[in-house]
């Protein structure tokens, strides 16, 4: 089990905090503490793993369109994103050298059709693969319950990247706030207190050599988002070092997040901290989901950079309630599956 570390401790090590003497520790949790929600997440070990992909996909955020349904994994631990749609390619593959003991099996994605479906915009797009936690669950994760995750992600040969400087990959969460903003409506006036989603992230930025001012092919690690809510880098990745990466994110009480990578799949370590930030300037209350982008150019013709990720895995420190409402879903299954048996005998 990984740990929880106290700010207190990082502040003291890290070039990356203004240190507050007065302020009273709080707990930042590794990616991988506290209880593995099993309920979600994925293995990609079930032998007729299957993504049901429904096209076209949705492009709500270019066109207000979502062509549902929306795609889904046959499991239920995925579904399309209704903002920008899934990616045109999910292939169950055999785990690449190095990876996680145990794992014969890891999940490639890839895309072609970034965009809004027929349409080809010339300019980089995005599609998403969501990985359920309150549609699956029911309910959001609070951040006193300090919700964290982690996935394993295989960067492959330079010579196989879409030759492109510029965003690729991204790790995301899903998280909700209360914010003030601008009342709605056209004679309304002011403002006022409402539910504000956000999206953190780590994004995986292709350095490319063969683009003027760079000489040799990495990755830089920007993060998503200062309290402008403007990425920034925090890590590059020189090419020697590409293969399996182990990436975390996680919320704590105080409602920042925190942002960890580590090189290979072993577990995170209060080390792997890379920053902690508050995006938007908004202070996490819930989070909703664990989703991945995959990036291309879109032009009808180029395919993404091919990304493979294993053991997509979520975890809760405070996990009291979010037993209790596992333990209710299972046993809901349980007896609808007996009711079926029933009827068939």
């Amino acid at each position: 089990m990984a740990a929880v570390i106290q700010s207190s401790a990082v502040l003291a090590q890290s070039p990356t905090y203004l240190r507050n003497q007065f302020a009273a520790p709080v707990q930042i949790p590794v990616p991988g503490s506290g209880k593995q929600i099993t309920y979600v997440g994925d293995t990609f070990e079930e032998e007729d793993w299957n993504f049901v992909h429904n096209m076209p996909k949705s492009s709500r955020e270019q066109n207000e369109r979502s062509y549902g349904p929306l795609a889904y994994s046959t499991n239920r631990r995925w579904s399309e994103g209704p903002e920008r749609g899934q990616p045109d390619s999910l292939m169950i593959i055999p785990t690449p050298p190095n990876g996680l003991t145990g794992s014969a099996h890891a999940l490639q994605i890839t895309t072609m059709h970034s965009g809004v479906p027929g349409e080809q915009s010339y300019d980089v797009q995005q599609d998403d693969l969501i990985l359920n936690v309150s549609t699956r669950l029911g309910s959001s994760i609070r951040a006193s319950e300090m919700p964290n995750c982690v996935v394993r992600l295989y960067l492959p040969h330079p010579d196989v990247w879409e030759n492109r400087t510029g965003p690729h990959f991204g790790m995301r969460l899903g998280v909700r706030t209360t914010a003030e903003k601008p009342r709605q409506g056209l004679f309304s006036i002011g403002t006022s207190l409402q539910n504000e989603p956000y999206w953190p992230g780590i994004w995986v930025h292709f350095r490319s050599k063969t683009t003027r001012g760079i000489d040799k092919d990495s990755v830089l690690l920007k993060v998503r988002a200062n309290s402008l809510g403007h990425d920034f880098p925090v890590k590059e990745i020189p090419a020697e070092q590409f293969g399996w990466w182990t990436f975390g994110m996680s919320v704590s009480t105080d409602g920042r997040i925190h942002y960890f990578a580590r090189q290979g799949v072993d577990d995170l370590r209060p080390q792997d901290l890379m920053v902690s930030k508050n995006p938007y300037g908004y202070d996490a209350e819930r989070v909703t989901s664990f989703f991945f982008n995959i990036c291309n150019r879109n032009d009808g013709r180029t395919w993404s950079t091919p990304f493979a990720i294993d053991d997509p895995q979520f975890f809760v420190v405070n996990s009291a309630r979010i037993d209790q409402i596992v333990e209710r879903k299972l046993q809901y299954q349980m007896r609808k599956a007996e009711a079926k048996n029933s009827t068939k005998r």
